[in-house]
């Protein structure tokens, strides 16, 4: 069971109120690239990520808006901005997750909670996810060929409608590996 796998490197997600304050009230995020699955993007628009140990700037953001703002960074990214306790989870599952200042030039937002490291993952519209023999969170493993393959265990199948099929890793695990984003890697049950 082949599928591309592609490397999800650190990014914000927004909500409305927060572009509002980040880029100035009623402003409409700025699509540049299509991503591959359905209807995401990356947007024109960047963040500072700020903690009292440093501040990461030119964080991209994916569009379109959520209902809540999340910042996903790699397990290297925390030992940089000084975060202790960041989970990793799945997107969007942000209860008891770690806060920090999301900034522009134009204003500044403090998040509470909503940094996470992101859970690798396989999106999967229904039909592919019959056609692969998957359920909607089922973890399955995924085997990576090359110089410095390996397995990665404890990967989530997310299944939806708006989904495309895709393996998704962050920017650490894919160093570990050396893949190189866009090949294909091996989905093992």
């Amino acid at each position: 069971m082949k599928i591309i796998c592609e490397l999800s490197v650190r990014h914000a997600h927004l909500a409305q109120e927060h572009v509002d304050i980040l880029f100035s009230k009623g402003h409409k995020l700025t699509p540049v690239k299509d991503l591959s699955q359905p209807g995401q993007y990356l947007c024109a628009e960047r963040v500072e990520i700020v903690t009292p140990k440093m501040t990461m700037k030119n964080v991209g953001i994916i569009g379109p808006v959520r209902a809540k703002s999340q910042v996903e960074i790699s397990r290297t990214d925390t030992f940089a901005l000084g975060l202790k306790g960041v989970p990793v989870r799945q997107s969007g599952e942000l209860d008891g997750s770690v806060g920090v200042i999301l900034r522009t030039d134009l204003g500044e937002v403090a998040l509470n909670e909503g940094v996470i490291v992101a859970q690798r993952h396989i999106h999967m519209d229904p039909k592919s996810a019959s056609e692969f023999g998957l359920a909607d969170n089922q973890m399955v493993s995924v085997k990576f060929l090359g110089d410095r393959g390996g397995v990665l265990y404890n990967t989530v199948v997310r299944v939806s409608e708006s989904f495309a099929p895709a393996v998704h890793i962050d920017s650490d695990e894919a160093n570990a590996l050396g893949h190189i984003c866009g090949h294909d890697v091996e989905i093992i049950k």
